[in-house]
């Protein structure tokens, strides 16, 4: 079993994988890591979990868009891929807001 120590947002993880993936996983963190130094480099204070969502959140949307341009193309509808939005960060990053701002309210006694 393989060990890998990777870092994302600056927060270090040691992580497991098979033998002989340590290098395609420091890459998969590499992808997380930059998602993530993207809705660092907004501002604001945020933790780790957080970040880690927001971060999650943005690949998700990417992943979903490279589906339906693959789904598109496997039905012959060759349309281009559509690109993603510069500001998907920053909409993702005010939803949280709000989304934390409810969460506030409801654990005030």
């Amino acid at each position: 079993m393989g060990q890998v120590t990777v870092r994302v947002g600056g927060y270090s993880h040691p992580v497991s994988c098979e033998d002989g993936q340590e290098a395609h996983l420091v890459s998969l963190a590499a992808e997380v890591d930059k998602r993530v130094n993207s809705i660092k480099a907004m501002g604001g204070q945020f933790g780790e979990s957080r970040l880690l969502l927001l971060g999650a959140l943005l690949l998700a949307d990417e992943v979903h868009d490279l589906k339906v341009a693959l789904s598109q193309a496997r039905a012959g509808q060759n349309m281009a891929v559509p690109q993603p939005d510069p500001r998907l960060a920053e909409r993702l990053a005010r939803i949280a807001d709000r989304i934390e701002g409810i969460a506030q309210t409801l654990d005030r006694p």
